[in-house]
């Protein structure tokens, strides 16, 4: 009996062992393929797995073809030569005479070109060569466009913007006015018309001395950073020892600090501010004819063609050739002056024997016909038929403006006045 419950017992104990040896054996397989399902999700490659949000591919699709892009444009750029012809340069670059001839055709309207004296151009062209733009530099501010439309080619002048400073110039002269401009970065487009405004008042033959100093308040037109050129001279001062001369623009001209005129009856020389060769002298050696001769008059030395002014309004007394004053115009003017003018190359458009001149207009054009070393002129004033020294003569003054202008002189002076107080150049944009 005992041996009956001993085996019992043990098939008991086997059961058991079975049991939990197969329950652990359950255990691990679900581990494993825990263990499995995990690496497939993180670790197999991601082109196993499509986003939801990719568009199905349809198999029979055809892909689209890129569009087609134009051909670039061709640009030739330019430069018109001085003493070059406006066709010639194209021709130099290879453009065709089909488009050169409808260039010119378009631009004639707006541009002389028997007058150019060069400029820049550039010519852009589509993939088959046909025009598509062209555009014409004559000067910084001087463009034409020529460009194609649906209606055929048209031009215009471009509108180029510029901008306006009012500077103010301050100098002083070691030498002469020229070198004085140009010490301080200023050029001959200001030196002369300077010096024309003071013209009565200052001999800039003779009168300049070192120290003497000046001022120009004046517009400066601007292309961006590009100066392109002096505008309008709103004030000038000249200061020479204790003497101070102030000009101030009012309605196109220049009066002093008291509404008188700078204009005065007579200019003090005949010529644009320039060099002079010789000066009033009672003798004097005569380079043709020898010997000590008194010469009564001035000589300027000048470029030949250079314009000769009427000093003064007056009648022409007589023009045409007198023996070794060559081509010689004189003029009559008012309280008994004369003024003669020798040596000229050609005479004024109209001038002849009882036109009437006014002050500054072009009688003559500087030469060498007569009795003469070089080309200059050979400038004489007498007054009641006998010679002065046009250096010395004292002219009468210029006409005051009247008493209902000066009031607005009065506001204009007060504006003008605070630019020329002190020493130091400025600069004021509009």
């Amino acid at each position: 009996m005992n041996l009956v419950f001993r085996r019992l017992n043990q098939l008991r104990f086997k059961k058991g062992s079975w049991t939990l040896k197969r329950k652990w054996i359950v255990f691990s397989g679900a581990l494993l393929c825990s263990l499995v399902l995990l690496f497939n999700f993180l670790l197999l490659p991601s082109r196993f797995f499509k986003p939801a949000t990719e568009p199905i591919r349809q198999v029979n699709s055809v892909p689209k073809k890129p569009p087609l892009q134009e051909p670039p444009h061709e640009v030739i750029e330019g430069k018109v030569r001085e003493g070059s012809s406006f066709f010639k340069s194209l021709a130099e670059k290879k453009i065709s005479v089909r488009w050169i001839e409808m260039i010119i055709s378009k631009l004639k309207p707006y541009v002389n070109f028997k007058k150019i004296r060069g400029g820049t151009y550039q010519f852009v062209t589509d993939g088959k060569g046909e025009l598509v733009r062209f555009v014409y530099e004559a000067g910084p501010t001087e463009v034409y466009e020529i460009e194609r439309k649906d209606q055929g080619y048209s031009v215009q002048k471009k509108e180029v913007p510029l901008q306006v400073s009012i500077t103010k110039v301050v100098g002083e002269i070691r030498s002469s006015l020229f070198e004085a401009m140009d010490e301080i970065g200023e050029q001959d487009q200001l030196t002369i018309p300077f010096a024309e405004v003071l013209a009565s008042e200052v001999d800039f033959y003779k009168d300049v001395k070192e120290g003497d100093r000046f001022k120009v308040v004046v517009e400066k037109v601007y292309k961006g950073n590009e100066f392109i050129r002096y505008g309008t001279i709103l004030a000038v001062e000249y200061q020479r020892g204790e003497k101070t001369i102030r000009g101030i623009r009012h309605q196109g001209d220049y009066y002093d600090e008291n509404g008188n005129s700078l204009r005065k009856a007579f200019l003090k020389a005949p010529l644009r501010f320039n060099r002079i060769s010789s000066r009033f002298s009672r003798a004097r050696n005569h380079p043709i004819l020898g010997g000590v001769r008194p010469h009564y008059g001035v000589d300027y030395a000048a470029p030949p063609g250079t314009p000769i002014w009427a000093v003064a309004d007056g009648t022409v007394l007589s023009c045409g050739w007198n023996r070794g004053f060559g081509n010689q115009v004189i003029l009559r003017h008012g309280n008994g002056y004369t003024t003669c003018y020798g040596h000229l190359s050609r005479y004024g458009s109209g001038i002849r024997t009882g036109t009437r001149v006014r002050q500054k207009q072009v009688i003559g054009y500087v030469g060498s016909t007569g009795l003469s070393t070089g080309p200059h002129l050979d400038y004489r004033l007498s007054k009641d038929g006998k010679f002065r020294n046009p250096f010395k003569e004292t002219f009468p003054a210029g006409v005051p403006l009247r008493r209902e202008e000066m009031g607005r002189f009065e506001k204009r002076k007060s504006e003008i006045l605070p630019w020329l107080q002190g020493s130091t150049p400025s600069e004021w944009a509009l």
